[in-house]
């Protein structure tokens, strides 16, 4: 008799412990295939002190292939599920397709960033989701400081040196919170012209800066960064992005050459082509993660409405907290399906949250004990090694090694602005092809010239065409080919309506919650 066949789509938290619940409980029972587009496990929290260049890139990934024993690894990405064939099908990084059969199915596909009716957004913007894009934004903003030192013009040198971030949830704060620091230590080596230092501004249109979270980490939160200089600025969004520039509602101008979008993210559109109910984006499933009328499949993270059993009538926030525990449920759940232990509703309670403010600095109430100062970065700093799956004593070595030696402030030059568009469905991958013989990063707003557009589309070389399945996965053009009309490209028909003065963060973001 053949074994089950389980296939896993997605490799994040919610994935990630699905695999490795199953490599547990299933070994040797079942075969198991984690589909996935990179061969490792991003570990989000952290992501910022990439971007600040505390941490190597490479600290925060922790390899697939080497922590999920009995575990077969596929390199691609989904492109549609055929439920009545019980196949997903992929296409792989070099544009080659396939198709996994399987018996049991666990949709992790997770989330996308999420975007506004913003003119200029997704020309001028970039977001922080994945590995690539914190790579970019870490030689883009050194680039900037650099160009800013080396500049006769004050004007030109202070908009280098002012840096929006858009959204003051979790991800938008941390990275505000870092940036400041990082270009404070930049500006050491590089003295700025007089009267010119680094600028940074947090926006949101809620009324305080992690909304939605208790309001003594808010306050800490908001003390912090306004000690440290950074101009927090709530009850206010961007109304229009352009190469120099955001507008702001309240009418300022804002002379700026970086624009980080952290105002939240979206499920993943692969659940839409299911044609299944589905919640906000999320595909519907019942308290065992099963989605209902299909028992072989099952979905959790934030691609998944995950019912809350402590409030009836409301679904689990998409936060990592709750992939990472849904993981753990999903995989017992699956195994159970296949006659290996028993199934349980999933079921959470909230032991507090942490909040990595920079240096010492941290907000935290674990078990609703609120901290601050430097006990809370070194309870934030304990959670994150105890919680990261893999390179624990990598990471305590590069935060040993940032304690006592300056931070190497190079351009890598690795990931252009090109390549990291903010209208993506992949946002883990960097694009690649065209463009070449380009800058160093060849963003308009880098060298306050239009790129060349006689180059080539990256999607055009990048892989063979093939048909669109997820709704969102067209083809991103580069930097300097004509813009789309203001509000083209700004909301695809299938979203929810929403005004564009309202780019909240919901509770969508990565959380730092203490377990």
């Amino acid at each position: 008799m053949s074994r089950p066949r389980i296939v896993i789509v997605g490799a994040g938290f919610a994935g990630y412990r699905t695999a490795r619940t199953l490599a547990r409980l299933a070994r040797h029972k079942a075969d198991i295939t984690l589909l996935n587009a990179t061969d490792y496990f991003l570990y989000l929290p952290l992501l910022p002190q990439v971007a600040a260049g505390i941490l190597e890139p490479r600290r925060v990934t922790v390899s697939l292939a080497g922590t999920l024993p009995h575990v077969r690894l596929v390199l691609g990405e989904a492109d549609r599920v055929d439920l009545e064939a019980r196949a997903v099908h992929y296409t792989d990084p070099e544009g080659d397709t396939g198709a996994l059969p399987y018996d049991r199915l666990v949709l992790a596909v997770g989330s996308v960033n999420k975007l506004l009716p913003v003119p200029g957004i997704a020309e001028y913007a970039h977001g922080f989701r994945g590995l690539p894009e914190a790579l970019y934004l870490r030689d883009h903003v050194t680039r900037q400081v650099e160009l800013a030192a080396a500049s006769d013009d004050p004007e030109s040198s202070a908009a280098r040196c002012t840096f929006v971030v858009a959204g003051a949830g979790y991800t938008g704060t941390e990275v505000a919170a870092q940036g400041q620091l990082f270009t404070d230590a930049l500006v050491r080596k590089q003295p700025l012209p007089e009267d010119v230092r680094p600028r940074w501004l947090l926006l949101d249109t809620a009324s305080r800066v992690l909304p939605g979270l208790d309001e003594g980490l808010s306050v800490t939160a908001d003390r912090v960064l306004r000690q440290r200089g950074v101009d927090v600025r709530m009850k206010t969004s961007v109304q229009e992005a352009t190469e120099t520039g955001v507008r702001l509602s309240d009418g300022e101008f804002v002379d700026t050459r970086t624009l980080v979008w952290c105002v939240g993210v979206r499920p993943d559109p692969l659940v839409e082509g299911l044609e299944r109910p589905l919640e906000h984006g999320r595909l519907l499933v019942d308290p065992y993660l099963q989605v209902p009328g299909q028992s072989e499949v099952f979905a959790c993270g934030d691609a998944a409405a995950v019912p809350d059993l402590d409030k009836p009538g409301e679904y689990t926030p998409m936060t990592a907290q709750h992939a990472w525990r849904q993981g753990k449920a999903a995989g017992r759940n699956v195994a159970a399906s296949i006659g290996i232990g028993e199934r349980h509703a999933y079921r959470h309670r909230d032991r507090g949250f942490t909040v990595d403010l920079g240096g010492v600095k941290a907000a935290a109430n674990p078990l609703g004990i609120p901290l601050s100062g430097p006990i809370a970065g070194a309870v934030t700093r304990g959670y994150h090694l105890g919680a990261i799956p893999g390179n624990r004593l990598r990471v305590a070595a590069d935060w040993a090694l940032d304690a006592v030696l300056p931070r190497q402030a190079v351009q890598l030059g690795l990931v252009r602005s090109w390549s990291v568009p903010l209208e993506t469905a992949s946002p883990e991958l960097a694009r690649v092809g065209g463009a070449r013989g380009r800058s160093a990063d060849a963003h308009p707003a880098d060298n306050h010239a239009h790129a060349d557009t006689s180059a080539k589309p990256a999607a055009a070389s990048a892989k063979p065409t093939r048909t669109p399945t997820r709704p969102t996965r067209t083809p991103t053009r580069p930097v300097g080919t004509p813009a789309k009309p203001a509000g083209a490209s700004a909301k695809p028909s299938d979203w929810p309506d929403e005004p564009a003065e309202s780019p909240k963060e919901p509770e969508s973001d990565r959380r730092d919650e203490t377990s």
